[in-house]
């Protein structure tokens, strides 16, 4: 078995170091931008007159550096070609979310905002497997050109995981001769509402409460008659993008449903293996940082006349967490290349466990080395002056979201016990 990361790669991520040094760099230290990233001045991101919403100047200077990064050819990395990418493999992009992530919290890679100069796009995946020609025209290209932006409507507040049993509802209408859906309901944590042209809503329009099947996504533009934003859902980390909304006999046409009628839920896990491999790479490069600032300053640190490090109560700590930083990285490199060596609809069948321990554990991992990080620097630790207290709001989150941990090792326990996957039928 080889291990060694390709040279072509290697190669790349050379490249975007250079950006990042000739563009990147010089985009923060202008205009005073770099109180975005003083984590002492974390206000400057939020505007609390419009309910806690990003603002406006911080927004836009995410804007820049995507648009810096796409005319350098890196933004759109992980696209297809023919949408102006380079195919990147899910591999290449574990290694580059995983390498960005070790140099801390940046324009080059801020997962707040869901941002980096090498961008991650879901909705190109599901668009591209379930959407008809004139969506991917419409979603995909005008995606990319900033004239759409869609949010993801699955969520709702009184079942949260639990997506089959939802309540918002499409019921079909005809109106001047055009047939259509009446939708009507209310969903939770819709994340990007505040700037997307579009909610893609997952609507019950056939079954029972508790059926997979009779959920139909239908693309509801914003902002239309009838979709209302309740209340901006404020955060742990902020600012917020994360909207409670509700929607009033809201009528779309036919041509606004994406993918077949009933296969709604198929649709949303048609992206879910990407993004939490991609986010595991992350969140494992976050925990790697954690690990090395806190060598880096117990080696430093001279309490009593001695360095901080030679104290085993410092090292053992650290020593675990690096030892499974390093057996994460192998389980998420080894499931990433595996998934590019598969057929899209396979990986559910075969890997979708792996891709789970990957992302459950990277988020609980990169918790845990951020309160270590804290615990050995002290008191500045714990302060604003050091990142650490904002790298464990940050990826708190993603115990939650992306499925959360309790979901995702449920996953594994039935792929363990032989009731799916591989092992299925194995005991019975």
């Amino acid at each position: 078995m080889d291990f060694t990361i390709p040279e072509a790669l290697e190669e790349y991520y050379a490249e975007l170091v250079a950006f990042l040094q000739a563009e990147i760099e010089p985009l923060v230290a202008k205009d005073d931008n770099i109180r975005f990233f003083d984590h002492r001045r974390e206000n400057a991101r939020t505007d609390w007159e419009r309910g806690g919403q990003p603002n406006h100047e911080w927004e836009d200077l995410l804007k820049q550096a995507r648009e810096a990064a796409d005319k350098a050819g890196h933004w759109r990395f992980s696209a297809p070609k023919k949408y102006g990418g380079k195919d990147g493999s899910n591999l290449w992009m574990a290694v580059i979310r995983d390498r960005f992530a070790q140099r801390g919290l940046g324009l080059h890679n801020d997962l707040q905002n869901e941002h980096s100069i090498v961008g991650n796009f879901p909705f190109v995946a599901m668009f591209e497997q379930w959407g008809t020609d004139e969506q991917k025209q419409e979603f995909i290209l005008g995606g990319f050109e900033g004239e759409r932006r869609v949010a993801f409507g699955l969520t709702e507040a009184n079942h949260g995981s639990d997506a089959t049993h939802m309540e918002t509802t499409a019921i079909r209408e005809t109106r001047d001769g055009v047939d259509g859906w009446l939708i009507n309901g209310e969903k939770m944590w819709i994340t990007g509402m505040h700037v997307a042209t579009h909610c893609a809503m997952f609507c019950r329009t056939s079954g029972e409460a508790g059926d997979a099947r009779g959920i139909t996504c239908l693309l509801v533009p914003n902002p239309t008659d009838g979709l209302e934003i309740e209340e901006w859902m404020w955060t742990f980390n902020m600012p917020t993008d994360h909207p409670r909304l509700s929607v009033k006999d809201v009528w779309v046409p036919e041509s606004a449903m994406l993918g077949r009628e009933g296969l709604g839920l198929a649709l949303a896990q048609s992206f879910v293996h990407q993004n939490r491999i991609r986010q595991a790479a992350s969140s494992l490069g976050a925990a790697t940082y954690c690990v090395e600032e806190s060598v880096k300053y117990a080696r430093q640190r001279k309490p009593f006349g001695e360095e901080l490090a030679r104290n085993q109560a410092i090292q053992f700590p650290l020593v675990e967490l690096a030892t499974q930083c390093e057996m994460l990285r192998l389980l998420i490199y080894k499931t990433a290349w595996e998934m590019d060596n598969m057929p899209h609809e396979e990986i559910e069948k075969t890997i979708s466990d792996k891709v789970s321990m990957c992302n459950y554990w990277a988020n609980r991992l990169v918790c845990e080395a951020a309160d270590r990080a804290m615990q050995v620097h002290g008191g500045i630790g714990y302060s604003r002056h050091k990142p650490f207290e904002h790298i464990y709001r940050h990826h708190r989150r993603y115990r939650i979201t992306e499925g959360a941990e309790e979901i995702q090792m449920r996953k594994v326990g039935a792929y363990l016990f032989g009731y799916l996957g591989p092992r299925k039928g194995r005991y019975s």
